[in-house]
């Protein structure tokens, strides 16, 4: 058999829906995904104009390099999330399709052009992220923190959101992007501790949390935000506890997602999670007090993106 079907009804042993567990023969999935995950096939006016611009202006997007279900979507409301510092990565994550290797310099203009982007795009909102680069004394803090001025100064009325590295844990360069003109500071937790080695060899969970409490302290008004991915083998107990962890310090804004794997050299989809225990997910971490939660199948630490800002 290639999947267990799980009952997806609550009982006194299993209090919530368990999903699909996959199951692999010769080391392939029988089954890519289940008949809930829908992804919309990149298309339309929107999406070719939003691509036109990205390309003309030589700009990377994180919906491009990590393979995002949602670029149909997002593009074609013209929307993307912006990735600084060029399309590689100084790690490699075992989820993570952005390829890993020697980066190139900082790109002095790129912050520029982002602004440029944003104002023939017409956003409201804009998201910022980056791969990382620890090749950089400060992780890059500097040129976001120069991409969200340029941004503001090219679209005044533009609410800006960066999602940020860890930096290897210089406070210091959190100060640097939490000090900038921003409206959400994002740092994506990921995943539940145990999984951290695997997962994400060189993160720290600790470190993670403190990046968000850094960026409270720096500006307490200011919103901060995380992210989860499911079906990597965690539990609800754990979940339940990184919630916790979460709102211990601060952290305002939560997207839960189902992990995909990009390709067969990423980690293995453990579990396929069923969208009624996203939703019984949402439930208990708004019950702990974050302000809003994004939960479900397809969604990414940029979904709706432009919802978490009021």
């Amino acid at each position: 058999m290639a999947e267990e079907l799980v009952d997806p009804r609550p009982s006194e042993t299993n209090p919530l829906p368990r999903g699909v567990t996959t199951s692999r023969e010769k080391g392939r999935l029988q089954r890519r995904h289940p008949d809930w995950i829908k992804v919309r096939m990149p298309g339309g006016p929107g999406y070719t104009r939003t691509k036109a611009i990205v390309s003309l202006l030589h700009l990377h997007t994180v919906c491009q390099e990590a393979q995002c279900p949602n670029i149909g979507e997002c593009w074609g409301h013209g929307t993307a999330t912006f990735m600084l510092m060029g399309e590689v990565c100084t790690r490699n994550c075992r989820f993570c399709a952005v390829t890993h290797g020697h980066v190139a310099p900082l790109d002095p203009d790129e912050p520029r052009r982002v602004a440029e982007a944003a104002r023939r795009m017409g956003l409201a909102h804009v998201v910022v992220t980056s791969v990382n680069r620890d090749d950089l004394p400060d992780g890059g803090a500097a040129h976001f923190a120069a991409t969200v001025h340029a941004i503001k100064q090219c679209n005044p009325q533009c609410t800006v959101e960066v999602l940020t590295p860890d930096f290897q844990g210089n406070e210091e360069a959190v100060a640097t992007v939490a000090r900038s003109p921003i409206d959400i500071y994002n740092h994506n937790t990921e995943t539940v501790p145990r999984l951290y080695k695997r997962v994400r060899p060189g993160a720290k969970y600790e470190r993670s949390l403190r990046v968000l409490q850094k960026a409270k302290e720096v500006r307490p008004e200011l919103k901060t935000k995380t992210g989860l991915m499911l079906g990597l083998g965690e539990t609800y107990e754990e979940l339940l506890a990184v919630f916790g962890d979460l709102r211990a310090v601060g952290c305002d804004i939560l997207t839960l997602g189902q992990y995909l794997q990009p390709s067969k050299e990423q980690l293995p989809v453990e579990r396929y999670v069923h969208p009624d225990e996203f939703a019984e997910l949402r439930r208990q971490a708004l019950m702990l007090g974050f302000r809003h939660v994004e939960a479900g199948p397809l969604v990414r630490s940029s979904y709706h993106a432009w919802k978490h800002v009021s």
